[in-house]
């Protein structure tokens, strides 16, 4: 098949560069002292996300820009294969890492990476192919929407519940949900996958608490969000600090590197929370210019998906756009205490290598989405 190859997005280029760069320059800041407490280095974070996350995951995207995105449906399988493999090799001892109470890394030779980022990827690339062989018969129950909650249903079993990983089992879910709707799905398919959902996110909650205490810390989430003022100095803490941090920073903020909060007041300043730094150091103006660069993103990752060539390249592309915008949407509002605290990253901002390769590497193949756009 003849493809229609063109320059690619500039525009897209252009915004996923300047949050790269921003990304760098704040976690410098945010991570300077925690990287000197536990390294004696306080560059430490920001060299490790240099090393292992821009300098892999740049080479990586521009490879991916200059590959056509139809090479990946003959992987497809092989990739998700791959993928519940490393899954289920976080159990496996000396090779599974636990961290904060949770196996969710896997580590070999000094290196640690996180399955579930990879999952991400492979899963949506694998649902591109799943649903546009499907055509018409994503309309029926038997070979719709059954088959598509089965494949969703094994996936919250192994992140959600074995790695405790509510929070990437919602960024897939809701991935999922934006490949199933590109390729065509009934509407009340997509209410019935947002209704169990949801009662899904209540069972792990709620419910799951109850059984087993381990658990408990997402119900005392739901808590503090409903109750913000609610022990201040326990579970209430980290988003209290949070709060803080944002207010401090006025309109003009204190200032680049001369954060308050980023000596230890507020917990995951480098990852979770950086937002807040951004916040505090920058001030609103450069708050609301962060949320304006992912809203430009936003609206040209939505037309490369709109002008893709085929349905796996609009599936694709709207998957790849609802991944990121998703994560920056939830993560800026849980800083700003308008959703309950999630544990999802700032994409392209928080540090963590194996999520910036992976959004790196998904950001190549929206790119050459772009090049064969009609």
């Amino acid at each position: 098949m003849k493809r229609n190859w063109h320059e690619p997005n500039y525009t897209l280029i252009g915004t996923i560069i300047l949050l790269i760069i921003f990304g760098l320059i704040m976690l410098s800041s945010a991570s300077s002292v925690e990287g000197f407490e536990k390294f004696s280095d306080p560059n430490y974070f920001v060299k490790h996300q240099l090393l292992y996350g821009v300098c892999l995951g740049l080479p990586m995207m521009w490879l991916l820009t200059r590959l056509d995105y139809h090479i990946w449906k003959q992987l497809a399988f092989p990739m998700m294969a791959v993928s519940v493999v490393l899954l289920l090799l976080v159990l496996v001892p000396g090779i599974g890492v636990e961290l904060l109470g949770a196996k969710r890394w896997i580590g070999f030779g000094g290196i640690i990476f996180q399955p579930s980022e990879i999952v991400k990827l492979t899963f949506l690339i694998y649902l591109a192919v799943w649903l546009e062989a499907k055509e018409k018969a994503i309309h029926d129950w038997s070979t719709g929407l059954a088959p598509f909650s089965i494949m969703i249903g094994f996936l919250v079993f192994m992140i959600a519940l074995v790695q405790k990983d509510l929070g990437t089992m919602i960024v897939i879910g809701i991935i999922a949900m934006a490949a199933y709707f590109v390729a065509g799905a009934p509407w009340k398919h997509l209410l019935v996958l947002g209704g169990s959902g949801l009662a899904v996110i209540l069972f792990f909650v709620k419910v799951l608490p109850l059984i087993i205490p381990s658990f408990s810390y997402r119900a005392h989430r739901l808590t503090v969000f409903l109750n913000p003022d609610l022990d201040p100095l326990g579970i209430g803490y980290h988003i209290n600090q949070a709060l803080l941090a944002i207010g401090s920073g006025g309109l003009l903020g204190v200032g680049l590197g001369r954060s308050r909060q980023k000596f230890n007041y507020l917990p995951e300043a480098s990852n979770d929370s950086i937002f807040a730094v951004v916040a505090e150091e920058m001030g609103f103006i450069i708050s609301v210019g962060l949320v304006i660069l992912y809203m430009v993103f936003m609206v040209q990752g939505y037309r490369v998906a709109k002008t893709a060539p085929d349905t796996y390249g609009k599936i694709l592309a709207a998957g790849i756009t609802t991944w990121i915008i998703f994560q920056a949407i939830v993560n800026i509002m849980a800083m700003l205490a308008l959703v309950p605290l999630t544990g999802i990253p700032l994409p392209l901002v928080s540090y963590g290598s194996t999520s910036l390769v992976m959004l790196l590497a998904a950001l190549g193949i929206l790119i050459n989405i772009s090049r064969q756009t009609k």
